[in-house]
């Protein structure tokens, strides 16, 4: 099960509880009978821990893709508040640590009516979340989604990540230059950067490192960088679902 979820069984049924005692609004869909909870929630972490088709994971179940499909679209959005416990806010995080931040464009297929979620940076269309971590390598902290087309300065502004912090104490790569952040040095247009700058931009750089890998750590939910299939409506709740999986996974 660890293999095909990423949580051995214990921690499936624990999700299966809290799952169930997660409040439900009105209309809110149930999970397909023929599966019962535990099957839904396991094909649900299936999904999105391989982005495996549904049709495959209905054949090895022994169910339909379209129960598959319901069971998906029934268990994603109480992912969220089963696992909050576990989710730290922007207002959770130590006002006098030190962080690492970084974005990340997470991929959807290029629908041609939302042209907001095309990343000119990344020549491709998807939604962006800011990540932060210790400087020892810890997640801290992931954003709420915003369109691909912004920018990592403005995803941060928009998340209010830096209004309690010192931004001093932050550290960012070239995007976020006019925080008052520790940020590399950028070249300037016709020149060059002195020697010493050169150096200060590897030293900030060395630091840097730590955040691509956990946002690479982030991403071992195949869902998250590979294109998402589900209708574009749903893309939010399930980047939440998997921020909050992460979390409980981790914690």
């Amino acid at each position: 099960m660890y293999h095909t979820t990423g949580f051995d069984r214990e921690e499936v049924i624990d999700l299966c509880i809290r799952i169930n005692s997660a409040e439900r609004g009105t209309g809110t869909p149930d999970w397909p009978p023929c599966l019962g909870l535990f099957k839904s929630v396991a094909a649900t972490l299936t999904y999105m821990r391989h982005n495996r088709t549904q049709a495959e994971i209905g054949e090895s179940l022994g169910v339909s893709q379209p129960t598959i499909s319901r069971a998906i679209t029934a268990i994603t959005p109480l992912i969220p508040e089963a696992v909050r416990e576990f989710v730290p806010a922007a207002d959770d995080l130590d006002p006098d640590a030190q962080y690492i931040l970084d974005g990340t464009l997470l991929p959807c297929w290029s629908w041609a009516g939302h042209k907001e979620l095309y990343s000119g940076k990344h020549k491709a269309t998807g939604m962006n979340v800011q990540v932060a971590c210790t400087i020892y390598g810890k997640l801290a902290w992931i954003s709420d989604p915003i369109d691909g087309s912004r920018h990592d300065n403005y995803s941060q502004e928009e998340s209010g990540v830096l209004l309690t912090m010192n931004s001093k104490n932050w550290i960012g790569d070239k995007g976020y230059i006019g925080n008052n952040m520790i940020t590399p040095y950028r070249k300037p247009a016709g020149g060059e950067l002195l020697d010493w700058q050169k150096e200060y931009n590897t030293q900030v750089n060395k630091i840097r490192w730590m955040i691509e890998q956990v946002i690479s750590h982030f991403k071992n939910w195949t869902i998250m960088h590979t294109d998402y299939r589900r209708p574009l409506g749903t893309f939010a709740t399930t980047i939440s679902a998997v921020v909050g999986l992460h979390f409980y996974r981790t914690a």
